[in-house]
């Protein structure tokens, strides 16, 4: 009603610049900001209802309307009704490029005696601010998919011991058609993060052009208003589905109402529904989420005669990209610096890189089968994922050449160094590097050998080295323990030479003496 009494007042206002100031159709269509073919209606409605000015003026907004238009009026012959407002709606989110000036266009070629575009938009826009707020964002088809956490949990019962989990429930929205996805999982870490939204594309069929997430932990790193930081496993996914991530700025909720609304109804009619229920495993709540999913998307929409299947099957899956031929397998990512022997650790293990690549940093993928190893983005080693700690996974040819002059740390180095602590030392650190079938996987354990003199003394390092010697303790580990135990300080109860093994097969410090004076010659 307050839009037709304004369209009253402006009514009024058009009879007294036409036949009162005797303006031009032009100039009272600039004045009152509306279509000059808008001003031509007004003046031929009033014309044909014999207003005159100033009668008009003095009828109220009721007797005017009644006049312009009567209860009985019928639809002109040579005017074309409107198409219907849903089917407007629906082109306009099919592809991008669609306006409203286009399919006024098509409209005209049509019905060339239809409604002026002024008119005909007009006629769109009152439709559109009765339907509901999340229906009137402009998104077009297959471009984005809005992703988040809802605020309520399930609980899950575990049948043996009866403790209670709280399951998180998960919601995928596409903009254009509202047509969503629910899943409940056991956390809302990264591996749950993103296992749902592969869930969500191959439940979609398709891929689209942009996810919105909200700035939750496991998608983005560091929200920014600007530049968001995005979590590399997530980036890593988004580039495996050719898709971009754009994250909702920081305290925007406008920016994902998309989803915010479909949390809400997710909330409404799967969680709510559900509440009765008592779930004893994971798999049995999702079962039952995914029939109450169902259920939603093929619910009518209070103000629009369709459902969310409908929608998707008409606008949003037609425009979805392909899936890739392969599912993305789950990765993480960790930063490393290559350590003098040529090994990065993961999870205590130990993987070779090419050896001109020491102390140099790099990126660790890693999957539950394999480890990458990454230098400026390029692959530069790839191993088996192995699980024993401690252990060194080296692959031949990651290893240097005994003639290549440039190494710079090789095992008569490291001993030498050694020397310099004293004799005990310097034998303990042969016996290391003798001990592993490579030389280069005793650098690490001796060099930290070394390396406890800036914490202990020299001195006492020495007695250390002597003791562990003793006592067969061929590691780093050993060494410091006596330290931190203050066992150096104690008397040896037997002859340190007596611990020195002679074999046949044992390398010995001339070993790499020799070895170093032939790459000399």
């Amino acid at each position: 009603m307050a839009g037709r009494r304004l369209s009253m007042r402006k009514i009024k206002e058009v009879l007294r610049l036409k036949w009162l100031s005797e303006h031009s159709d032009r100039q009272i269509a600039k004045s009152c900001n509306i279509a000059r073919s808008t001003v031509q209606e007004y003046l031929r409605r009033a014309e044909h209802a014999g207003l005159t000015w100033p009668s008009a003026c003095d009828l109220d907004d009721t007797a005017l309307e009644a006049l312009l238009y009567p209860q009985n009026e019928a639809v002109e012959p040579s005017r074309a009704s409107m198409p219907a407002m849903d089917c407007l709606y629906r082109e306009l989110r099919r592809k991008k490029g669609v306006t409203l000036q286009l399919l006024w266009y098509e409209y005209k070629e049509q019905h060339p005696d239809g409604y002026q575009y002024s008119f005909f938009c007009e006629q769109y826009r009152n439709w559109v601010k009765n339907l509901d707020v999340p229906l009137r964002q402009d998104h077009l088809a297959g471009e984005k998919v809005f992703v988040d956490f809802a605020g309520q949990t399930v609980d899950i019962v575990e049948a043996t011991t009866g403790e209670v989990r709280n399951a998180q429930l998960f919601i995928a929205v596409l903009g254009a058609s509202n047509y969503t996805y629910a899943e409940a999982t056991l956390s809302q870490d990264l591996p749950s993060w993103i296992h749902a939204h592969i869930h969500a594309l191959e439940y979609f069929g398709g891929v689209p052009q942009i996810i919105v997430p909200d700035n939750l932990k496991a998608g983005v790193t560091k929200p920014c208003r600007y530049e968001p930081d995005i979590n590399p496993t997530y980036q890593d996914f988004a580039e495996h589905y050719g898709i971009t991530v754009i994250p909702a700025r920081p305290f925007k909720p406008r920016d994902k109402a998309k989803v915010e609304t479909a949390v809400l109804l997710a909330e409404r009619w799967i969680l709510a529904p559900l509440r009765n229920h008592t779930f004893f495993t994971l798999n049995e709540l999702n079962q039952s989420v995914r029939t109450k999913l169902e259920d939603l998307n093929n619910r009518s929409f209070k103000k629009l005669k369709t459902t969310r299947r409908h929608l998707f099957e008409t606008i949003d899956k037609p425009a979805l990209r392909p899936l890739p031929a392969h599912r993305y397998e789950y990765a993480e990512w960790k930063k490393a610096t290559v350590n003098i022997d040529h090994h990065v650790e993961l999870d205590h293990h130990f993987y070779s890189v090419p050896y001109q690549l020491a102390r140099k940093k790099v990126d660790i993928r890693f999957t539950s089968t394999t480890v990458e190893v990454l230098f400026k983005n390029r692959r530069v080693a790839s191993h088996k994922r192995m699980y024993l700690p401690g252990i060194f996974t080296t692959l031949p040819e990651h290893m240097p050449k005994s003639h290549q002059r440039h190494l710079e740390w090789t095992p008569s180095r490291i001993i030498k160094w050694a020397a310099k602590n004293g004799p005990s030392t310097e034998k303990l650190v042969t016996q290391v590097l003798e001990s592993r079938p490579h030389p280069e996987q005793g650098f690490r354990s001796s060099l930290g050998i070394i390396r406890l003199a800036g914490h202990y003394t020299a001195e006492r390092l020495e007695n250390a080295c002597a003791r562990a010697l003793a006592i067969n303790g061929f590691s780093y580990k050993s060494v410091k323990s006596i330290l931190k135990n203050n066992l150096d300080q104690q008397p040896l109860l037997f002859p340190e030479d007596a611990a020195s093994p002679h074999h046949h097969n044992i390398r010995g410090k001339g070993y790499y003496q020799g070895k170093e004076e032939e790459d000399d010659s």
